[in-house]
């Protein structure tokens, strides 16, 4: 076994692992923090693969930007895991289907990945940046718009749900400030100076036959 192997080996079964580990943690901070050692490791296999552009964007985008957006958002939502998790069985069948059709997938992937033969090693002068982007928008353009559909309706979807409105959320309404006048706003109060408030307050005393 040569010592690329063996970190292939190693970085696959810290990724299987850490995605096993993912879905099955009950607290969200640990399963996003598990989805980083995930994305860490599959970007080492990808560096191995001579995809440097790959590995270097996952580590830059999604470790050190996505995650930490994704950290802010599970924190900010204030999850209730007993509510959700009284849901599980209905979302079961569903869920059961969607991991068999990605089963599947994977299997037919991987099985085209074993009968083809072997990519041949690139030269110095190839740019795999340059190949990514140049098939990227040209065969598989429509995948590449329908992915940022698809994300920027989640983007949409996390906005709306920190915008839900909760009894003890106090929001600003701006169009209310902009409608205050000056005389909504400031209210002048006639108020006696202290010397005369003291002096009346010893006349009162004074005028009062039960106080000592």
């Amino acid at each position: 076994m040569t010592f690329e192997l063996f970190l292939f080996y190693l970085f696959g079964a810290i990724l299987l692992g850490a995605a096993l580990a993912m879905i099955s943690v009950r607290n969200p901070v640990h399963a996003a923090l598990f989805l980083v050692v995930c994305f860490v490791s599959a970007a080492a296999l990808w560096l191995m693969a001579e995809a440097e552009f790959l590995g270097l964007v996952l580590v830059l985008v999604y470790v050190g930007a996505v995650m930490v957006l994704f950290l802010f958002v599970v924190m900010m939502l204030d999850i209730n895991i007993a509510r959700l998790r009284e849901g599980f069985s209905e979302y079961l069948p569903v869920g059961l289907v969607v991991a068999a059709a990605m089963a599947t997938v994977l299997v037919l992937v991987i099985t085209r990945y074993i009968t083809m033969d072997a990519p041949e090693r690139a030269g110095p002068e190839y740019a795999n940046t340059e190949a990514l982007g140049a098939v990227l928008y040209t065969e598989y353009v429509y995948p590449f718009e329908i992915a940022a559909v698809i994300l920027l309706v989640a983007i949409i979807a996390a906005i709306s749900l920190t915008m839900r409105r909760r009894p003890d959320n106090k929001r600003i309404d701006p169009a209310r400030q902009i409608e205050v006048s000056r005389e909504g706003r400031v209210r002048m109060v006639s108020m006696k100076s202290e010397d005369k408030a003291r002096r009346a307050r010893g006349a009162e005393r004074d005028d009062d036959p039960n106080q000592e």
